[in-house]
């Protein structure tokens, strides 16, 4: 039997999970000397490369002398927090990944806490000590305050550390020893994680915990070996959740070497494996031994907080940038997307019109992002929290915030907050001139907030949630301060125009844009929605007038992306989303049907 070891890597947002990764594969020799690889290797899709961030789990395998070591590297996004879970249950040991300045994060604390709740065994990782603000012993003594405070065994608190720099290759045990390479990284992984448990000769089980899709071989499952082996052509029993059995055979068997995928004849207990062959697999589904089949438990996944509607785009631009327009292309590829994303839901509601549920706002603007690049055209309404009924008590889903500002903008902060039902927990100074507050606020209050902190904080403050529990529902929150500017006309908007509008408010638009009526092209400076019409030009006459010499002066428009805009609508307004363009628009195009439905 081989000598395996599983790691799952887990670390908040940005503190150098995927780069740590790239550096475990280059000087294991698994990148051999003539293969050039990209930075942050890992991070396979064009969204994650341009955010800088890992969505979905991916899994490596590195050679380090006898041992074979199957790292899975984790999202750090609370919204992706589905996928951290699973991963979890696949795993021996866990390289908990710390920056040597940040410290401890929220979605730290959520992964943790489920990581010692399962009872893995970490080994901690002090990142990026070359910072000069870096101080590890901080730190350090952090994680162990969390892990006392998360009721962590006697074997978890006697965690190794290694302080490394990831990005330089750097990596000591002690922060007196010269520096060295990960090679004390790798003894510490092949001594402290146990080594998997189970047996080649036993019963065959697996478990998928995670999936992807191939356009040959359709539906492929990931899964770990706990028990037995596996042979490609074998006939096998998949256990659904439900307790149905269904018969198939292997018909690929593939295995992982640094980040290429090869087709293997076999596998044993404690791999790591990728199969093909089963229409219906899906994360949580045991693959089990047809004479003696025994079902490994379903896995929980957490359940989404945030539904949004995609629908068919109907306003008068519809159809004239996007390439799939109708309702059975968007649903077949929110269909597509269900197949292998097991923490969001989709439910038709209508015609032409789809509800998705996920884990937050990032995680939907992900989607119609990949979307919007695949030539979609479709629409997207406000982001809403889901409301469930807990023995007779309407509760919505609460959120603990994290939150790091300069101390001048903390007043601010807490009073916009305030106004947007959140409790304060707790405030600390950080030093460096900046505080860490931290909230309970109901998911409902975050929607719209990130834009308007980074706007107060001058884009200085920092802010993080994870998913707490669901509460009683705690009212009306406030939302937009602003009205806006709606187009009244049909046609390209002119340089004349915007001018003259400057003065009302700050515009979406620039000239030579298509507008159409019911089009938001703007934010008005007061609190009402304002019908303005932005294709008016100047009046010419054969007299020269007094003011012709006047040079037009435009401000440039404000950059909506998705993430933005989906914030600023409210529940009367539509996003309208194009390969080129992403518009704001009303649900109702013309002005008197608007006034018509606010009398109702």
């Amino acid at each position: 039997m081989q000598k395996i070891r599983n790691i799952a890597v887990i670390a908040h947002v940005d503190h150098g999970k995927t780069t740590l990764v790239d550096g475990l594969l280059s000087q294991s020799g698994t990148f051999g000397s003539h293969e050039h690889h990209d930075e942050r290797a890992m991070d396979s899709n064009d969204l994650e490369k341009e955010r800088g961030i890992t969505i979905l789990s991916k899994n490596t395998a590195i050679r380090y002398k006898d041992h074979k070591i199957n790292i899975i590297d984790t999202p750090g996004h609370a919204d992706f927090g589905g996928e951290v879970e699973r991963v979890l249950k696949m795993v021996d040991g866990v390289l908990l990944l710390v920056d040597a300045y940040e410290g401890v994060m929220p979605q730290t604390k959520f992964v943790v806490k489920k990581m010692i709740a399962l009872g893995k065994k970490p080994i901690v990782v002090i990142n990026k000590i070359d910072k000069p603000s870096a101080e590890p012993d901080r730190v350090v003594d952090e994680v162990f305050d969390l892990f006392v405070a998360m009721d962590a065994t006697e074997e978890q608190l006697e965690f190794p550390i290694v302080y490394a720099a990831a990005r330089d290759g750097i990596a000591k045990m002690d922060m007196d020893d010269e520096d060295g390479n990960f090679e004390c990284l790798f003894e510490s992984i092949i001594n402290d994680i146990p080594e998997p448990e189970g047996d080649a000769e036993n019963a065959a089980q697996a478990q998928v915990f995670t999936l992807d899709y191939d356009n040959y071989v359709g539906k492929i499952g990931i899964a770990r070996i706990f028990n037995g082996t596996l042979k490609k052509g074998d006939s096998v029993m998949l256990a659904k959740a439900d307790g149905e059995l269904v018969k198939g055979r292997l018909s690929k068997l593939i295995g992982f070497h640094g980040l290429n995928r090869m087709e293997i004849d076999t596998a044993e207990a404690g791999d790591i494996v990728a199969f093909a062959g089963f229409e219906t697999v899906d994360v949580g589904d045991s693959v089990v031994d047809p004479t003696n089949p025994m079902p490994l438990d379903p896995m929980h996944i957490e359940e989404p907080t945030l539904s949004v509607v995609f629908s068919v785009n109907d306003s008068p631009l519809a159809g004239t940038e996007g390439k799939h327009v109708t309702s059975n292309k968007i649903k077949d590829r929110l269909e597509q997307e269900m197949q292998t994303n097991v923490a969001m839901k989709l439910e038709v509601i209508g015609e032409g019109k789809f509800k998705v549920s996920g884990r937050g706002e990032l995680q939907i603007t992900v989607l119609a992002e990949n979307m919007r690049r695949e030539d979609f055209e479709f629409g997207i309404s406000r982001p809403e929290v889901i409301v469930k009924e807990i023995e007779g008590v309407k509760c919505e889903p609460f959120e603990h915030l994290v939150i790091d500002v300069p101390d001048d903008f903390t007043g601010t902060i807490i009073e916009r907050l305030g106004k947007r039902k959140a409790e304060m927990k707790s405030m600390v100074p950080m030093g460096e001139g900046y505080t860490r507050i931290e909230f309970e606020i109901p998911a409902r209050g975050l929607i719209g907030f990130r834009g308007q902190f980074l706007t107060d904080t001058k884009g200085e403050g920092v802010m993080n949630h994870s998913f707490m529990d669901f509460r009683p529902y705690s009212g009306t929150v406030e939302s937009r301060q602003y009205g806006a500017l709606i187009s009244m006309e049909n046609g390209v908007a002119l340089a004349y125009s915007i001018f003259n509008l400057q003065d009302r408010g700050s515009m979406f638009i620039a000239p030579q844009d298509k507008v159409y009526e019911g089009m938001i092209i703007g934010e008005h400076s007061r609190s009402n929605d304002l019908s303005v019409n932005p294709i008016k030009g100047k009046q010419q006459s054969n007299v020269r007038s007094s003011g012709a010499d006047e040079a037009i002066k435009l401000v440039p428009p404000r950059d909506m992306n998705l993430e933005k805009a989906l914030e600023w609508i409210e529940d009367d307004e539509l996003l309208e989303v194009t390969p080129k363009n992403i518009r704001i628009r009303k649900r109702l195009l013309s002005e008197t049907e608007r006034k018509r439905a606010s009398r109702k």
